[in-house]
């Protein structure tokens, strides 16, 4: 313990935000994209072969890639709760997908950046409060929500209806011409047969997003897409159509592949191509170069619906997929983009986290007010600023920090090169080279017996209560 107070009080110093802005500088928009279940090798620009990806190939070369960034969780609900608190899953109610409501005393980065004077929106799945439950996004710093409250239903791309909630309140958006198989509350809105799936849910939520652009695009705003993309259609454990639904298979459609293959790639192709659609409008409203345009997932890949994620290397080079702590459950995808700020064609291997997101919206807009968190501002690494260390303070300098992940009875923590796994309390800690090994194919834990009481001391002071 010792040891780790000292590499502590060395390593994990407080970052002062580098980026000085005038005062009256014109306050920049953000555009966050969180997909769902897109894994670290799906992308164009981060190795994938077969699914094309050009537009967000384009904003990889137009802005800076992380190589090394991590999501909230291996989970959905867990991933969520985490970017929208600032807080690691050691400092969370939830490290699974079992239901949470959004509560009173959960500060979001909204709520964050509605006190700094934007107009806040959102799309696709929110997952943290059905409707009247008091978790609605209104009620937690979202002047507007379109899609989906509950978790089960974001798994249907047909539903009856989707939610909008603006200003104070919550209604229905129905869907023209999805039927329901019959009456019965908890049929999760699945549909009869294929004739009865008429509109596309993401295309509704994509189109509210755009007309939210338009509506704020004179005034900062905050957006987050959180489009259900590529998560397949699996409902209550049940999957209708092929797994992996989408209007049609487009270039994918005479492939000699499995349909739920066509289906997971043609999902993937027209997301780009609606990112390539939001650069177009931002450009169009002259906005472009005063909005950080932000694209990631929410965990790796998934092997649902009749997909297979090793069928298009969906983990690239990692191992592991959604629902472990192995680098490919965890470790996903990350672009950002932001003309005449962020140098294009860069890319940095530091490790940041989905709960950096808070503190590098707080450095964004030099919120004064920060709810505590876990998080470190990445906004100097994607200006390709000098971060200042200031000795002494609780945050730590982003090349030596620990960060801490967990799923269940399973924990991981990376510090540098080395990443520790315990896949639960009665198992010996595993430790690898993701320097050397960036597979995690071989244990070096025996080698390394200081480093590893390190890291099993800091999954347990990772729990303790933040302060």
């Amino acid at each position: 313990m010792q040891r780790l107070c000292f590499l502590l009080a060395i390593g994990l110093l407080s970052v002062v935000p580098s980026v000085v802005r005038a005062a009256d500088e014109t306050k920049p928009n953000v555009i966050f994209i969180y997909v769902d279940d897109l894994g670290y090798g799906d992308l164009g620009s981060f190795g994938q072969k077969k699914i094309a990806t050009p537009k967000l190939d384009q904003m990889a070369d137009d802005g800076i890639k992380l190589t090394s960034f991590y999501a909230g969780c291996t989970v959905c609900r867990p991933s969520r709760l985490v970017l929208w608190t600032g807080r690691s899953l050691g400092h969370q109610p939830i490290n699974d997908n079992k239901p949470y409501t959004m509560k009173s005393t959960d500060h979001t980065i909204a709520q964050l950046m509605k006190d700094q004077g934007y107009t806040t929106g959102g799309v696709g799945k929110w997952a943290m409060g059905t409707p009247g439950s008091g978790g609605e996004p209104i009620y937690h710093g979202f002047d507007f929500w379109c899609g989906y409250l509950d978790q089960g239903n974001a798994h249907n791309y047909y539903p009856p209806h989707i939610w909008r909630c603006e200003g104070d309140k919550v209604e229905k958006l129905p869907l023209e011409g999805n039927v329901l198989i019959d009456d019965n509350p908890h049929a999760r809105g699945r549909v009869s047969k294929p004739d009865a799936r008429k509109t596309y849910s993401y295309d509704v939520m994509t189109q509210e997003a755009f007309d939210f652009v338009r509506r704020n695009a004179d005034k900062p705003f905050l957006l987050h897409l959180h489009w259900t993309i590529p998560h397949a259609n699996n409902e209550g454990g049940r999957v209708t159509g092929d797994g992996q639904e989408v209007p049609d298979y487009g270039q994918y459609a005479d492939k000699d592949w499995p349909n739920p293959e066509k289906g997971f790639a043609a999902m993937i192709t027209r997301m780009d191509g609606d990112v390539g659609k939001l650069r177009d409008l931002l450009k169009e409203l002259k906005i472009e170069d005063n909005t950080l345009l932000i694209f990631t997932s929410d965990n790796g890949p998934h092997s649902e619906g009749g997909h297979k994620h090793g069928f298009f290397d969906s983990n690239g080079p990692l191992r592991g997929f959604k629902r472990t702590v192995y680098e490919g459950g965890i470790r996903v995808p990350f672009i950002a983009v932001w003309p005449g700020k962020i140098p294009a064609g860069t890319e940095s291997g530091i490790t940041f986290n989905a709960y950096d997101v808070m503190a590098t919206y707080a450095d964004l807009t030099n919120a004064k007010q920060v709810p505590l968190n876990d998080g470190l501002s990445f906004l100097p690494t994607l200006l390709d600023q000098q971060q200042k260390v200031v000795v002494g303070n609780r945050k730590p300098d982003p090349k030596s920090r620990i960060s801490y992940s967990s799923f269940a009875k399973m924990e991981a923590a990376r510090m540098g090169k080395f990443k520790a796994v315990r896949l639960s309390p009665d198992k010996p800690i595993e430790l690898y080279n993701l320097q050397e090994d960036i597979g995690e194919t071989t244990d070096i834990a025996a080698d390394h017996p200081t480093i590893v009481q390190m890291m099993g001391d800091f999954m347990k002071e990772a729990k303790e209560p933040l302060q």
